[in-house]
């Protein structure tokens, strides 16, 4: 099964004080035994980064980048992903999803994945399946 790992599963994972970090670290042990392909975009590696070194610091980010993100498969948004997420996004006309949401959700429509990993409840609204539900 191919899961596509959103920021919050991240942040949830590394960070002991997140509120989901239990099921988050089951839910990653669970995919990487069962051997499933996971996959992000560029444009959640930049969010993830952001959020860990703003809270937990330098070395947590590299951390992530250096010892996690290996076994992740990164889609990069390009500009017509660029262009569909963007409109996506203003044409949202409300406070959430975010426009790394809008590019995620674009990439998972555009690579056919229908599950995610994720701690955030848009992911749902817009029909994805929750791997860790």
């Amino acid at each position: 099964m191919t899961v596509f790992v959103d920021t919050s599963a991240f942040v949830a994972y590394i960070t002991a004080e997140d509120a989901n970090h239990e099921v988050a670290r089951k839910t990653w042990a669970k995919l990487l035994r069962d051997g499933d392909r996971l996959v992000t975009t560029n444009y959640v590696v930049v969010e993830a980064c952001m959020v860990l070194q703003r809270r937990l610091g330098m070395s947590v980010a590299r951390a992530f980048l250096q010892d996690l993100l290996p076994v992740v498969a990164i889609e990069f948004v390009d500009v017509a992903l660029h262009i569909s997420t963007v409109s996506a996004f203003v044409s949202s006309a409300r406070r959430g999803p975010s426009i790394v949401d809008c590019a995620s959700f674009a990439a998972m429509r555009k690579l056919g994945i229908n599950t995610f990993f994720a701690f955030d409840p848009h992911f749902a609204e817009q029909g994805f399946s929750d791997v860790a539900a």
